[in-house]
């Protein structure tokens, strides 16, 4: 089976297609593992909504218990780590994490980052060692066969590679790098845009993504068979995800 980490993000509590002023990337990661489940039924999922219910931010007591060797922490460090290691645990669990992440002001949403601040864990998800020769830190998620997809959506249009915005697009980038650097960096995705117009280009765009998601499901889907199959997992691929769904 393939455990799902099903995420949303957006402050919007529901659906844009069920809702007016919904969500769009609610939208998207909804119809990705609806299409997932209704071709492996069996795979667990595990939903997170982060929008409803924000990780709390990293404070100093979080940092001074995460940095202490686990055999000597005391009491309250547990505490204070608590939620982080409930979204770890999640997160290692995971094969394919599908996390629904608007843009917000040009990078993700600030309870998308608490996530990420909480999951970014040394001894957890990265190692460190000063006295290692060469680079001291490390992944701890490489060869595992996690796959990530980025399902997201913006105001304005034009942040694809080499468009109008790209040099203001911080938000996959802002995803991909730190959880590459935990060794996942089989990355996937697509992206809604001309929401502020909501016009016939959002329209088209959202079209256009709905198709993207389907066939980004698809084909991972006969890529995660295969690989169950074959026993064997790839790695290091990173796709287009700014350019798979422009309206």
């Amino acid at each position: 089976m393939t455990s799902i980490l099903h995420i949303d993000s957006s402050a919007r509590p529901h659906r844009s297609d069920q809702t007016a002023h919904g969500s769009h990337t609610r939208r998207l990661t909804g119809r990705f593992v609806a299409r997932w489940r209704a071709a492996r039924p069996a795979d667990p999922v595990t939903y997170r909504d982060l929008g409803q219910a924000p990780p709390a931010p990293v404070t100093g007591d979080w940092i001074h218990a995460a940095f202490t060797p686990p055999e000597r922490r005391e009491a309250w460090m547990a505490q204070a780590l608590a939620e982080s290691d409930t979204l770890v645990d999640e997160l290692l669990a995971a094969d394919l994490i599908v996390l629904g992440a608007p843009m917000y002001n040009f990078g993700p949403p600030a309870q998308l980052k608490a996530w990420i601040d909480n999951i970014v864990r040394v001894g957890r998800t990265f190692g460190f060692d000063r006295a290692r020769q060469g680079e001291p830190y490390w992944p701890l998620l490489a060869d595992h066969g996690k796959s990530l997809v980025i399902l997201s959506a913006r105001g304005d249009h034009g942040y694809a590679p080499g468009q109008r915005l790209a040099h203001a697009n911080h938000l996959e980038s802002g995803l991909a790098t730190p959880l590459g650097y935990l060794g996942v960096t089989d990355v996937h995705g697509a992206a809604i845009e001309y929401d502020e117009f909501a016009d016939a280009r959002l329209a088209a765009s959202i079209l256009a993504a709905e198709a993207a998601v389907d066939e980004l499901a698809d084909r991972l889907l006969e890529a995660r068979t295969s690989r169950l199959q074959t026993g064997t997992h790839t790695h290091g691929k990173v796709d287009d995800i700014a350019t798979r769904a422009v309206g």
